[in-house]
């Protein structure tokens, strides 16, 4: 009997570990608890590097990015990076160093796929730009208008334009007050194949204020707009995001990340030692996709923002709504110069080219950071992207301005000083 009441409480505490671990592992892959002292690996000092030039006009600035980029990830202690730069509706250059995956020595390339977290926003707002150019929502449908029965009669006045731009009050995952819904955002080891499924999870939390009196970052805001493009587009949103933005972006590289042929392995990177990484662990974010759950590569990104400029794309009255930052019920602009599902910012570069005006918006996830930014006034765009997580996100950001500069002071040598009849002026 006595063994039988051991063998029992052995058997308990296995299973009450095996639930516990998805929970304790949220904290250590966050630095927020100890990490596991075993399955680190060394960051390997040779990397790998390849370069791509598709315009023979931006050839003198290429190996200088390249190098640049190779030099930054060594920096940075990202086990791999790739970055990618488009002008004029076509790729000029794109290049990679480092590794996707460090134990099986697989060279990170151009055409590896990473996990672009809230970068997903961006690409979510040209699928809402789309429905609204095909007459089947406007910026100001509310909820209420979308749901015959609310998944929370609270939601009914919000509006797409205030879910867009951060202002509808929905929470973000950790304030999420929900408590099932809070466990699966830490848990991370469910699939959800289509999206209306992952608001159960969060449908009966509580608002955190009225709608578009105050701004507070949402990607859960972000997967009901997906779930309204869905009913608006009478098609799952994922065949809607397909049809019309990948398609005719020619974006054949950004999927839901259990569709990835070329995905990379992503690192937990040490705060103390780190050069010292481990393998991210296993997650799906299918029920944060619209938000912060695709996966691309720089090149399909840079491209993105190439469509984005298209007129016959996003009309170009339609573009000029979703670059706005929006202004709360006070007329005061929000705190972050929000826009819908893109971030307006300038960059102070070198004479002579001065002050520019940029959009863009940044990403983390497990394992993984990106950022994407398009420049109108060049009609330039560029993405990077690292397999891991460094402790602050400007860390990695920052290589973004040196990489801009090198090709907009090449393409200002190229065209000259910006012309009065630009439209992009």
């Amino acid at each position: 009997m006595k063994y039988k009441i051991i063998t029992l409480l052995i058997a308990l505490l296995a299973l009450l570990g095996w639930y516990l671990k998805p929970f304790y592992d949220f904290y250590a892959y966050q630095n927020k608890a100890p990490m596991y002292p075993w399955g680190q690996v060394l960051i390997p000092a040779e990397r790998p590097q390849q370069s791509e030039v598709f315009d023979i006009d931006y050839q003198s600035v290429a190996q200088q990015a390249s190098d640049l980029l190779a030099a930054h990830s060594k920096h940075i202690y990202a086990p791999g990076i790739t970055a990618a730069v488009a002008i004029n509706d076509q790729l000029v250059w794109a290049a990679s160093a480092g590794w996707a995956d460090i134990e099986t020595k697989q060279p990170m390339r151009t055409d590896s796929q990473l996990r672009i977290g809230s970068t997903s926003k961006a690409v979510t707002a040209a699928g809402l730009a789309r429905l609204i150019q095909a007459g089947k929502v406007t910026l100001d449908t509310s909820l209420g208008e979308v749901y015959a029965s609310l998944p929370n009669p609270t939601w009914r006045p919000i509006t797409l334009r205030q879910l867009a731009s951060h202002m509808s009050g929905m929470p973000h995952y950790n304030k999420n007050t929900e408590l099932l819904g809070l466990l699966e955002f830490m848990r991370l080891d469910k699939h959800y194949a289509e999206v209306g499924d992952a608001l159960k999870l969060f449908d009966e939390s509580q608002l955190l204020f009225p709608p578009g009196s105050q701004f507070e970052y949402s990607s859960l805001g972000t997967v009901v707009i997906s779930d309204v493009i869905a009913q608006r587009a009478d098609m799952r949103y994922q065949n809607w995001m397909v049809n019309e933005v990948f398609t005719p972006l020619q974006l054949h590289h950004t999927v839901e990340e259990q569709q990835a042929s070329k995905l990379v392995t992503f690192y937990w990177q040490s705060p103390t030692q780190q050069e010292q990484v481990r393998t991210w662990r296993a997650v799906d974010l299918s029920q944060r996709l619209a938000g912060g759950g695709w996966v691309s590569t720089s090149k399909d990104l840079a491209m993105f923002g190439q469509g984005f400029m298209r007129e016959e794309f996003i009309g170009n009255e339609l573009r000029e709504q979703f670059w706005t930052p929006q202004t709360l019920n006070n007329g005061e602009v929000n705190p972050q110069n929000y826009a819908l599902g893109w971030r307006q910012g300038s960059l102070s570069l070198a004479n002579p080219i001065g002050d520019i005006r940029y959009y863009h918006h940044g990403g983390v996830s497990r394992g993984a950071q990106g950022f994407l930014l398009v420049v109108p006034q060049y009609h330039l765009s560029m993405a990077v992207n690292i397999n891991t997580k460094t402790d602050k996100f400007s860390d990695f950001s920052a290589v973004c301005k040196e990489l801009v500069s090198l090709f907009v002071l090449q393409q200002f040598r190229l065209r000259g000083s910006c012309q009065d009849n630009d439209s992009y002026c």
